[in-house]
């Protein structure tokens, strides 16, 4: 009997150890799953009702590009791009046809709307999303003359810009037009050095459009894009 007390005795401390241990851990572990809860939060997106079924086309083409795509991140990237479209198609207050809204642009009364600016500011929100198994790439077209354009290209992580999905608005007003480089009916290329320079912030909302040709310039300006 003795001995029975004892042992009982013995078990009490050991008992009230681990549920302290238990205690601890579930303290610990609390506050990161609500921290990833408000973190997926916040990467929801407001796609437009209209562009919701194109988001999701958009999204399965963009996993179908390699099996190595996460379809998480896919449908992220998608929902980003259209909810993000939409956003700068109300802030740059879009008019007319494109060349109608560069002139706008040029005269000071638009802040922002040059086909540049629309990928730099698309670019930025993207990488935002510190995609795992997705890249973004600048491309463009024409480069140096007026008829030049830009477009993002998402590819798998690791695959050749010429197998990626060109993600371009402003040509549609504002509204997002993706198909694979090869199907385009320009030939995009891309440029690294620019990406690079948009993500280092050289090339933010203050940035001077000399480094681009645009419609309706009074004169010939070089482009001179970073390390070009």
């Amino acid at each position: 009997m003795i001995f029975s007390i004892r042992h009982a005795a013995s078990e009490i401390p050991a008992i009230t150890r681990f549920a302290v241990f238990v205690a601890i851990v579930s303290c610990g572990i609390a506050p990161a799953t609500a921290q990833q809860q408000q973190q997926q939060q916040s990467l929801s997106f407001e796609v437009p009702k209209n562009d919701s079924a194109n988001a999701q086309a958009l999204a399965r083409q963009i996993a179908s590009l390699s099996p190595g795509v996460d379809q998480n991140e896919a449908a992220l990237l998608a929902n980003c791009a259209y909810a993000t479209v939409s956003r700068l198609g109300r802030q740059y207050h879009m008019f007319g046809t494109p060349i109608f809204n560069n002139f706008l642009v040029y005269h000071g009364l638009r802040k922002r709307g040059y086909c540049y600016q629309w990928t730099a500011d698309l670019l930025v929100a993207l990488h935002a999303l510190k995609l795992k198994t997705l890249e973004l790439h600048w491309g463009e077209v024409y480069a140096g003359t007026w008829r030049e354009n830009n477009c993002l290209v998402a590819t798998a992580k690791g695959q050749p810009f010429d197998h990626g999905m060109i993600l371009e608005c402003w040509r549609h007003m504002g509204h997002l037009r993706w198909n694979l480089v090869p199907s385009d009916e320009d030939r995009y290329v891309e440029n690294k050095k620019y990406a690079q320079r948009v993500l280092g912030g050289s090339a933010g909302p203050s940035a001077s459009n000399s480094n681009h040709r645009v419609a309706f310039e009074k004169s010939t300006i070089a482009k001179t894009k970073a390390g070009d």
